[in-house]
């Protein structure tokens, strides 16, 4: 069993990211697809997808963090 414990408004977030682009054509349905294809349920499909998304998410939030500031001098 999946852990219960993180933010819950996050989760609920990146779920509905995952589901409206599960729906969708784009690249998140067409991964979502691939994994139903390779035998995963639907649960399990949209697991995966959440999780990329999170990672989309964090590697986009590290590269703001890293970036040089603009200072006002």
């Amino acid at each position: 069993r999946l852990s219960l414990a993180g933010n819950r408004n996050l989760n609920n977030a990146l779920h509905m990211v995952a589901v409206c682009q599960a729906r969708s054509d784009a690249r998140g349905g067409a991964y979502y697809r691939k994994k139903i294809a390779e035998g995963k349920s639907r649960k399990e499909a949209l697991r995966c997808l959440k999780r990329r998304v999170s990672d989309a998410v964090f590697k986009s939030l590290m590269a703001d963090s890293q970036a040089p500031s603009r200072s006002a001098a």
